[in-house]
């Protein structure tokens, strides 16, 4: 994986989650959540995100937790269409990286959070982690 998010500023603490023993997930990784409170790595530009690994993952090591921020100040990368401070931005799977992000679009779900800076096509980017996943169709 690539262009995993860092952390620059920690607001909480990381909350176990559970995951799949036979699945990886890298640090720094935009999760989605399902039930029962399970994560894995974001696939979808309207995945319900929920935070960002706090931790390594590595497949089939026997683990099925993983620690998961909430919330928090990162650095990101900017999807195909960047970002602009101030806005809700979203993943960009369709057209980039798993953990690029982009400007969201009007109402729209899945958001992960603010961009505290604007940026362009995979130029990095300080934003803070509070996703809500309203139901909004």
């Amino acid at each position: 994986m690539a262009l995993e998010c860092v952390l620059l500023t920690e607001l909480e603490l990381p909350v176990a989650f559970t995951c799949a023993d036979g699945t990886a997930i890298a640090k720094g990784a935009v999760l989605e959540i399902s039930d029962p409170m399970t994560v894995i790595t974001t696939d979808g530009d309207s995945d319900k995100i929920i935070g960002i690994a706090a931790e390594e993952k590595i497949a089939s090591d026997g683990k099925v937790k993983i620690g998961v921020y909430l919330r928090g100040i990162f650095k990101g990368f900017a999807g195909a269409t960047g970002v602009t401070v101030g806005r809700a931005i979203r993943t960009d799977t369709a057209t980039g990286a798993a953990n690029e992000l982009v400007v969201a679009a009007a109402n729209e779900e899945g958001i992960i959070g603010t961009a505290l800076e604007t940026a362009t096509d995979t130029q990095s980017f300080k934003f803070l982690l509070n996703p809500i996943n309203p139901v909004l169709a």
